[in-house]
């Protein structure tokens, strides 16, 4: 009698084993459906290249949009400009800077953005510029002071690089 008992034992194991595996399996194949029907929900359809492509061409833009492949971008890297923090007087700062502009490439505007910024840095304080945020109103600051100096020829104000020693 003990053996008839312990040969039928393994067969439940082996039926409580497949249960759990194909318990597995149906929550997985649950799980990656519903994250693939809200995500499509979610994200919109990328569009095509031809159709994005064919309303800028109507409006007399280049073909590929603003930065595509047709686009003319008028870009004018600046020298690095370094200069001392008002506070700590210690602290240096070190930006590339490039400038785009909406026409042409203006050298002596370019010449007295960079002057201004220059001038600009010297007035800021470390803990202004600390953080992301406080980055954020720099790069703000020094976007407004461009298109001012400029009178609306530079377009944007671009990063290369920013050390603060």
């Amino acid at each position: 009698m003990t053996d008839i008992s312990a040969a039928a034992e393994p067969p439940k194991k082996k039926s409580a084993v497949m249960l759990t595996a194909i318990a597995v399996v149906v929550l997985t194949l649950v799980g990656g459906g519903g994250g693939w029907v809200v995500g499509k929900i979610i994200a919109p359809a990328p569009a095509k290249h031809e159709d994005a492509a064919a309303p800028a061409a109507e409006h007399g833009a280049p073909a590929g949009g603003e930065g595509g492949k047709g686009a003319v971008t008028h870009v004018k890297p600046l020298e690095p400009i370094i200069a001392n923090l008002a506070y700590p007087s210690d602290s240096l700062v070190r930006l590339e800077l490039s400038l785009i502009f909406g026409e042409n490439v203006d050298e002596a505007v370019a010449g007295t953005v960079q002057e201004d910024i220059l001038a600009y840095m010297r007035t800021v304080s470390l803990q202004q510029i600390q953080g992301p945020r406080g980055f954020s109103y720099l790069r703000d600051d020094l976007k407004e002071r461009a298109r001012l100096r400029s009178q609306g020829k530079v377009a944007d104000v671009v990063f290369r690089t920013f050390v603060i020693e």
